[in-house]
């Protein structure tokens, strides 16, 4: 079986080709079924986030998967093939260990990605689809990821999407003061927006979202309105800047939409950022002359800017992450050991459970108690010790030392008690 991380990210693939192969929350534990049943997978997680979206598993097959995911969402396998990767056994570790880390993301060192590969493991449980090796592997990169948090500066500056958001906001703004923004979404990401302006003292926060209650949650804390994503309409024209992030698999605001609160904003521009993948903004909103609107894509340039005093940090994270794939493979050397453990344990506790049983037998024929003990002591001993014996002189009959070298180590033995007197 071959451990393996299949997938595409912002680097291999377009924001066109990401957002049709996106899973939506509801939908991934189905799919993890789904997979196992067309590919023949024994562990399998999925992750999918605005910037990627793999597969990691366990199989003697991993290129199936790539056919699986291009049937799963109906598209064709050559829109696929040039942009996947597909990394085996350590450098899919490695690689898993980036990501954990953040040093495979947009945002260099950003944290929200660790977040995101803890529910994505919790949700692969949850199916029962992570057993051993698959649940050494994400315990590794989490501890992993914690070293490089506590040992690196790799998350110091803020430099996450979110963040980048509200720096490119500030380009054309040139005082947050007197701008109104509207936050469509109630996840981290929006959480994590609205804080960023609340700190540059933005005027108002209107909060959107599915639910309303999540929304009044996220508006209690910053001091911004609530409502749902049914009164978008009624609120979009008091917006100067909309930036959404939601799990949807439709679009939440569509051109018409935006044409009629421009209308009523008497075509006073508006700004807007997309962070959502499946994208939350149809793309046409984009050719509407009063509107500036910019996707996840969008944000490297501001991104790059912020990410130089990371560079050293990042170089310290690889030094800790290579430090996690060697403890990954001596964690899996030592599973290859547990089953020779468990034979061996069985076969002593047999030649014991044998022994006690005859032991207890000459009891009950009234057999003298000590003379019993002495005899099943021995017995065991003898049986126990019968094979090693018998391999240990043909050893040293064919000359294998090294044969004997690990007895002497297996057992614990003292060499000078092995040598002639």
């Amino acid at each position: 079986m071959t451990i393996f991380a299949l997938g595409i990210n912002h680097r291999t693939a377009s924001l066109d080709i990401r957002e049709k192969v996106a899973f939506a929350p509801e939908q991934t534990a189905e799919a993890i079924q789904h997979l196992c049943d067309y590919a023949g997978i024994e562990e399998v997680a999925i992750l999918s986030t605005c910037n990627r979206t793999e597969i990691y598993g366990i199989g003697n097959e991993p290129e199936q998967a790539l056919g699986w995911m291009a049937d799963y969402h109906r598209i064709t396998l050559p829109e696929l093939h040039p942009c996947h990767y597909l990394y085996r056994d350590t450098d899919a570790v490695r690689h898993i260990m980036k990501v954990a880390c953040g040093l495979d993301s947009m945002v260099l060192g950003e944290p929200q990605i660790l977040g995101q590969l803890k529910s994505c493991y919790a949700v692969a449980r949850e199916a029962g689809k992570v057993s051993t090796q698959l649940n050494l592997l994400f315990q590794q990169a989490f501890a992993i990821a914690k070293r490089v948090r506590t040992e690196t500066a790799i998350g110091q500056n803020p430099v996450s999407v979110a963040y980048a958001a509200v720096s490119l906001s500030q380009q054309i703004f040139s005082d947050l003061r007197d701008v109104r923004a509207l936050l469509i979404g109630a996840g981290e990401t929006v959480e994590l927006v609205a804080r960023h302006l609340r700190e540059k003292g933005v005027k108002e926060i209107m909060v959107a979202n599915r639910t309303l209650s999540r929304a009044q949650d996220l508006a209690l804390q910053f001091g911004a309105q609530a409502i749902l994503l049914s009164e978008i309409p009624d609120f979009l024209p008091r917006a100067d800047m909309v930036i959404s992030s939601t799990a949807s698999q439709l679009p939440i605001l569509g051109k018409g939409a935006v044409e009629s609160a421009l209308k009523q904003r008497k075509h006073k521009p508006m700004f807007m950022v997309d962070i959502a993948v499946p994208r939350d903004i149809e793309p046409e909103v984009a050719k509407l002359q009063d509107v500036y609107l910019y996707t996840v894509d969008d944000l490297q340039a501001v991104i790059e800017e912020n990410i130089r005093s990371r560079q050293s940090a990042a170089s310290k994270a690889e030094q800790i992450i290579e430090e996690g794939v060697n403890a990954w493979q001596n964690q899996l050397r030592g599973l290859d050991v547990v089953e020779t453990i468990r034979a061996f344990r069985s076969s002593a506790e047999q030649v014991r459970d044998q022994e006690l049983d005859k032991a207890i037998a000459l009891l009950r024929k009234g057999q003298a108690p000590e003379q019993v003990l002495k005899t099943l002591a021995r017995n065991i001993t003898n049986k126990l010790m019968h094979v090693p014996t018998t391999r240990l002189k043909q050893a040293g009959e064919a000359g294998r030392t090294e044969q004997l070298s690990l007895a002497h180590d297996l057992f614990g033995l003292d060499k000078s008690d092995s040598e002639p007197k």
